[in-house]
């Protein structure tokens, strides 16, 4: 069985229950990953990585995260494919603070950021396929083990990305609302995009711990959004564990 992969955000500094083998310090042509990248098991035996793409216990700010060294050495490390946890803002009236939700959508507002692998010295054009920035088949799989583990969610949505590190503004909020996003975070992109410039299946799980600017009552704060956190960090080791469960028995 090949391995699978989880990148982890804010509030997954450790994979609980990750029976750790190794730690890989993986050498890429684009520079250092956030952090050796751990290799373990976790429940029935199922082969995993495991990467905090901030680097902890330091904290790389989501612009200076070095997206393409992650992707590029978990796929050298030969991943089956790439799940990712984000933490998010929830724009819609659905995606209040400790909801789930499994976007397969996603809007880029990022610039400036090393987004992709083709530097041109080939002599052709990487023009991937981005109708569905989420794998459709490795959606399925994480939908029906939220079912399966009776884990509310959202089963679809729009995933937002902004650079950061500030948090938006009341009026950004609302175009992106225009816009069609329903949630808004700092790291989706371009962590998608270069998982399907390597056709490494890549999906997401977006945990909302707080409402995005001006849709609150309360200033947002980073107390506030790591007591959500903590909750809902949980909830997703609880998901994660029914789908590497699954993924066993297959």
């Amino acid at each position: 069985m090949k391995p699978f992969a989880i990148i982890g955000g804010t509030g997954i500094d450790e994979l609980e229950g990750l029976e750790i083998v190794r730690d890989h310090s993986v050498t890429t042509p684009f520079g250092e990953t956030s952090r050796p990248i751990q290799e373990g098991k976790l429940g029935n035996n199922v082969p995993l990585f495991f990467l905090q793409r901030h680097g902890s216990p330091s904290a790389i700010p989501p612009h200076r995260i070095n997206y393409r060294a992650n992707v590029w050495a978990l796929q050298a490390l030969g991943v089956e494919g790439i799940l990712a946890i984000n933490a998010v803002g929830g724009i819609t009236e659905s995606m209040r603070p400790g909801r789930l939700l499994i976007p397969d959508q996603l809007i880029d507002y990022t610039w400036g950021r090393e987004h992709t692998f083709d530097d041109g010295d080939d002599g052709t054009l990487m023009h991937i396929d981005f109708t569905e920035p989420y794998d459709r088949a490795l959606r399925m799989e994480l939908l029906a083990a939220a079912d399966s583990a009776r884990i509310s969610h959202e089963a679809s949505g729009v995933h937002g990305i902004t650079q950061g590190p500030r948090l938006e503004t009341a009026a950004e909020v609302q175009r992106m609302a225009r816009d069609g996003c329903d949630v808004v975070g700092m790291t989706g992109m371009p962590e998608a995009a270069l998982a399907r410039e390597l056709r490494v299946p890549y999906a997401s799980v977006c945990m909302v711990v707080n409402p995005a600017a001006g849709l609150g009552d309360l200033p947002l704060t980073l107390a506030m959004m790591r007591e959500i956190l903590v909750n809902e960090a949980a909830v997703v080791r609880q998901l994660l564990s029914a789908f590497l469960a699954s993924r066993g028995k297959s």
